[in-house]
């Protein structure tokens, strides 16, 4: 803060212009005039209150008071500025004077602080008010979305104990393609034309991954291969997914009103689009019994199908297919559903965030089957950590197993010919 000005009489001068803003221009009123006719109020209201203060006011005090006023009225206050940061990716408010950001996969500190509880209450409300929802002490919990597609999570006490929580997930207005990921070294070339391959050749692909390790990002680049001729439906809890081709139908799910009714749920979204004449199917994250549903659509005809889940391997992704297949209250045996697990997938997709907070694809592996109980699989390639360097990179390779995939010979009858040095035991630094 400029030395003419403290933060404590910042804080109590702009909460003051605030009140007397909404006085002067009626609270129902002031959100409907146009910036530039509250810009004008609000510097009419410094000058006076500076001069009634006796408190001298740099220009840059001004005109940052000015702009923190117009987020209050026509944004979502101190959190404007990280909005219109597009490195950020995450914003965390654990409490009104504890903000934090993650940025590049690293979570940082930041000096935003909000007035009180009350303060962070209203913008949580401005939020969730926005999309037909309410948070209060009947509803403590609530998803929300803002109007950049950021998606939105608050929570309130009595569950959040120390104070009102919000969580914001960004997604970059560009999202990142082909190129990025191989100038960030999320894969290899090689690992690229196979994933471009097994899309093209129509394959039913898993991605799987923790919180925040990129599994929408490269559900997007894959895509991204789907030829433009084809009709793609979408399914998703909050939109995120990118597609640019020309027929593409978005669906997303629906939270309960107010009166808590009128939930439409991923299990009825992806049971509707089967009458829709898809080509391709993409869930955006499988996490309920609508992984049975999506199991069988892959199994009946419609293949290249992409889809997310929640798992820290490729080997407890599958255990958790299970787990929600169970979930649909369909009496499968044990051996039944890992059947349908196998026949209906071909390739699961590892990523995961290092500890640098870099993104990486761990692991391509393929499904071959059912083997006595177990679903089979092999990985063709991995990602082996081998140390960490003195700045705290995380310094690894990627790896070729050596194994030549059994869906070699379904792209070679698809017209995808790789060349078989591609699967040749190797290693590649990064």
């Amino acid at each position: 803060m400029d030395r003419l000005v403290e933060q404590t009489d910042f804080g109590r001068i702009k909460a003051a212009i605030h009140r007397r803003l909404l006085q002067k221009l009626n609270l129902d009123r002031v959100t409907q005039l146009k910036r530039d006719v509250v810009l004008s109020e609000v510097s009419q209201i410094i000058e006076s209150l500076a001069t009634a203060e006796s408190m001298p006011m740099t220009l840059p005090e001004r005109e940052r008071l000015a702009q923190e006023i117009l987020d209050e009225v026509f944004g979502l206050g101190p959190l404007e500025p990280l909005l219109k940061d597009p490195t950020i990716s995450d914003i965390l408010v654990n409490a009104p004077k504890d903000v934090y950001i993650e940025r590049k996969g690293l979570l940082e500190r930041t000096s935003v602080q909000f007035r009180d509880e009350a303060h962070l209450l209203a913008i949580i409300d401005r939020i969730v008010s926005a999309v037909g929802r309410r948070v209060d002490e009947s509803s403590p919990m609530v998803d929300a979305r803002l109007a950049d597609g950021s998606r939105v999570n608050a929570i309130i006490p009595p569950l959040a104990l120390d104070g009102p929580c919000l969580s914001i997930r960004r997604f970059g207005r560009e999202p990142l393609t082909v190129d990025d990921l191989l100038r960030n070294q999320t894969l290899t070339s090689g690992m690229l034309a196979l994933l471009r391959g097994c899309v093209y050749a129509r394959m039913n692909i898993l991605i799987s991954g923790g919180t925040g390790a990129g599994k929408t990002t490269l559900l997007n680049v894959l895509s991204s291969f789907i030829s433009n001729r084809e009709r793609i439906i979408t399914i998703e809890d909050a939109a995120e997914l990118h597609l640019h081709q020309d027929h593409v139908v978005r669906l997303e799910t629906r939270p309960p009103n107010i009166e808590g009714k009128g939930t439409i749920l991923t299990r009825q979204l992806v049971i509707n689009s089967l009458r829709m004449r898809p080509d391709r199917i993409i869930v955006g994250e499988v996490r309920g019994d609508e992984a049975l549903d999506m199991l069988q659509a892959m199994n009946t005809g419609h293949d290249g199908s992409l889809t997310t889940i929640h798992a820290n391997s490729a080997r407890d992704s599958l255990g958790r297919l299970e787990t929600m297949v169970a979930m649909s209250n369909v009496n499968l045996p044990e051996v039944a559903t890992r059947r349908q697990i196998a026949s209906a997938i071909d390739v699961v997709v590892q990523v995961s965030r290092l500890s640098d907070g870099a993104r990486k694809v761990v692991s391509l592996s393929e499904i071959t089957g059912v083997e006595g109980d177990v679903i089979s699989m092999q990985e063709i390639y991995g990602y082996k950590k081998t140390g960490l360097a003195e700045n705290g990179t995380v310094l690894g390779e990627f790896v070729a197993t050596g194994i030549r995939p059994r869906l070699a010979e379904r792209l070679m009858a698809s017209g995808v010919n790789l060349p078989a040095s591609m699967f040749e035991a190797s290693r590649v630094r990064v």
